[in-house]
């Protein structure tokens, strides 16, 4: 018995959702997720390439740009995991998803979420140490010491997502198995479960307590230090530059924890708003930080800005010289 019914699970499938009553605008509604999904790829990427190969770049201010570099690696990998199922349904109106498939992107989902915000956490330590003990910047932070903080960052964040599939897969789905948006999410799935949830709730509030909340306290805490040890400068200009290297990382915590603050509120408050209105606010978690990430940093960060731009202007004299 206990074979027939995970058989059965396996071939069970869910049923994604687009913009429903707009089935036949499903193509027009594709380009502005093309244009979004291609930018997202390209920013993150001319992140990752300028950092990898500008030599004074990467060895003089390599602590900050080892976290930038997570954070560039993880907005990919966020983008990557919605983009096969958006896209299938605008394109092709590919509404079903397997469960192994389904929970293999919920897994993906939540856990490169949580990594973000363990991310943003270490972003706002390494501003911590530049301005509290700038001396000890270099010691504080060594490269072995980061890349042991992103391990951990990734281990985290899997270790605690990955009982949530093992969890939903215990359940038995006798209700409707459509799902309100176009990818997987723990929540949506598990109030599609007919059998009792409460252990996969208690779960679920646990792992967002033990990381979301707690990495966003600290991120509080710590910037609440920092513009203590702003404040206590003497000179006007040397405190404005101090609260201008934390600029870009400031921007990035409101891009990421503003959109899932809007989008826990119109779930639990919103119920009366139309259906569409939910759809936006969770694309706009998903897909705004990554793509707004790359932007920001380019516009704050001068090193960045200067590097970008010096490769446009290799290329085009390229160009030139081909041309001539």
């Amino acid at each position: 018995m206990a074979n027939l019914y995970k058989s059965s699970l396996q071939r069970a499938t869910f049923f994604l959702t687009g913009f429903q009553g707009l089935e036949g605008l499903h193509g027009w509604i594709s380009i502005p997720f093309c244009f979004i999904y291609l930018a997202v790829i390209l920013g993150n990427l001319t992140i990752l390439h300028v950092i990898r190969t500008d030599e004074p770049m990467y060895y003089f201010h390599e602590p900050m740009y080892y976290f930038l570099g997570m954070l560039a690696l993880t907005d990919l990998g966020l983008c990557l995991s919605t983009q096969p199922t958006v896209l299938d349904i605008f394109w092709f109106e590919t509404r079903e998803i397997g469960i192994p498939a389904c929970f293999t992107q919920l897994f993906f989902i939540h856990t490169l979420s949580l990594v973000e915000s363990s991310v943003l956490l270490s972003m706002s330590i390494d501003r911590y140490v530049a301005i509290c003990n700038p001396l000890r910047y270099s010691t504080v932070l060594t490269p072995v010491r980061i890349v042991k903080m992103g391990l951990r960052s990734v281990l985290r964040s899997a270790l605690l997502i990955l009982p949530l599939p093992f969890l939903l897969k215990r359940f038995q789905y006798c209700r409707s198995h459509v799902l309100a948006h176009a990818y997987c999410l723990h929540l949506e799935i598990m109030k599609l479960a007919c059998s009792g949830i409460t252990v996969s709730h208690i779960y679920g509030l646990f792992v967002v307590a033990s990381t979301v909340d707690m990495d966003s306290l600290l991120i509080f805490l710590s910037y609440s230090v920092i513009l203590c040890t702003v404040l206590s400068i003497a000179s006007h200009q040397e405190r404005l530059r101090a609260l201008n290297t934390c600029v870009s990382h400031i921007c990035a915590v409101l891009l990421f924890y503003i959109p899932m603050i809007g989008l826990s509120l119109v779930h639990r408050f919103g119920e009366h708003l139309p259906r569409i209105v939910h759809l936006l606010m969770s694309y706009v978690y998903l897909l705004v930080p990554p793509l707004m990430n790359p932007i920001v940093y380019s516009i704050k960060t001068k090193q960045i800005r200067q590097c970008i731009i010096k490769k446009f202007q290799f290329i085009k004299s390229l160009r030139c010289f081909w041309k001539d």
